[in-house]
């Protein structure tokens, strides 16, 4: 089964984050990556942007919209930073992996199963 798990942080702490934070983060991540890695169940995962940087597209009476005041829940304190696509056994296992994700930077992590359709 595959699933994503999101990340979740609060984007004013992201920006305070020190340099020796950054390097012990990016140091997790990496191992993490090489454990999942190893074990086949890793498919994707990236970081992404703070809210403040990304564009927002609206469907408002059959035109498209576009702006780019950040995220569609712009008064929600925590925002996905980053996530994984994880193949696995069971949601068992993707919560194990969830558990490895959260620390002082990651506030919440949602696990969702995929409902892959790449083979219709």
């Amino acid at each position: 089964m595959k699933y994503a798990l999101l990340m979740f942080t609060n984007p004013e702490d992201a920006r305070a984050l020190s340099r020796e934070d950054l390097d012990r983060i990016g140091r997790k991540h990496e191992n993490l990556r090489n454990d999942l890695t190893a074990t086949g169940e890793l498919l994707n995962g990236a970081g992404l942007v703070l809210p403040d940087q990304t564009t927002l597209l609206r469907l408002e009476n059959g035109d498209t919209v576009v702006t780019r005041q950040g995220p569609f829940a712009a008064e929600a304190a925590e925002h996905v930073t980053a996530y994984y696509v994880v193949e696995c056994v069971d949601a068992e296992r993707a919560r194990e992996i969830g558990v490895q994700l959260l620390d002082d930077h990651v506030l919440a992590v949602e696990i969702r199963a995929i409902h892959d359709s790449t083979g219709m």
